[in-house]
């Protein structure tokens, strides 16, 4: 039923894994990046800790946020934000441009992050919400195997940089699925 029939949890099940998608392509390629850009060992260690630090603090705001004006649309502009973030990074060539698509991807990830789960919690009924939980789980953590295996398998082929547009297109794609058909899932 998350898999495929319900449209609700489907929806946020590819969102999911799309999602962590990113996470396997940010953490293999997103240092490599900043590698062949010149970047010192000490401005790599700083731009990976942008995405997750603003992730986890403004994650804090979004669920709330999520809580008032919905699930839908910030998960859908949670994923064109990641998407756009990831963008500014593939073309991106000093730390200032890599930091600020770090701070986009993680203000796109916590937009999407605690309003999967919420979005969930709406639409699955207590009997069997744990197995909903669990179905969503298992696609949003294949995500980090299939982002790290296809944006190797194209960093190799095409380059880093394609391998950042393919995984910005996806991101993209995903939001609009869940634009198309995802329903609010917000009662009040």
């Amino acid at each position: 039923r998350a898999s495929l029939t319900d449209r609700n949890l489907s929806s946020v099940s590819q969102a999911g894994l799309v999602n962590n998608l990113n996470d396997g392509m940010v953490w293999g390629l997103f240092p490599l990046v900043f590698a062949t850009a010149g970047m010192s060992l000490a401005q790599i260690g700083t731009l990976a800790a942008i995405y997750p630090a603003v992730w986890g603090m403004a994650q804090i705001f979004t669920g709330a946020l999520s809580d008032s004006i919905g699930r839908k649309q910030l998960i859908v502009w949670g994923m064109w934000v990641q998407a756009t973030g990831i963008v500014v990074t593939a073309l991106g060539a000093s730390f200032l441009s890599f930091g600020l698509g770090g701070v986009l991807l993680g203000v796109g990830t916590a937009m999407v992050y605690p309003t999967l789960l919420a979005a969930i919690g709406d639409v699955a009924h207590p009997a069997w919400r744990a197995s909903a939980v669990g179905v969503y789980r298992l696609w949003r953590d294949l995500g980090y195997a299939f982002g790290a295996i296809l944006a190797g398998i194209t960093a190799d082929l095409f380059g880093l940089v394609a391998a950042l547009w393919l995984v910005a297109g996806l991101t993209l794609l995903s939001g609009a699925i869940v634009f198309v058909r995802m329903t609010e899932t917000l009662r009040g």
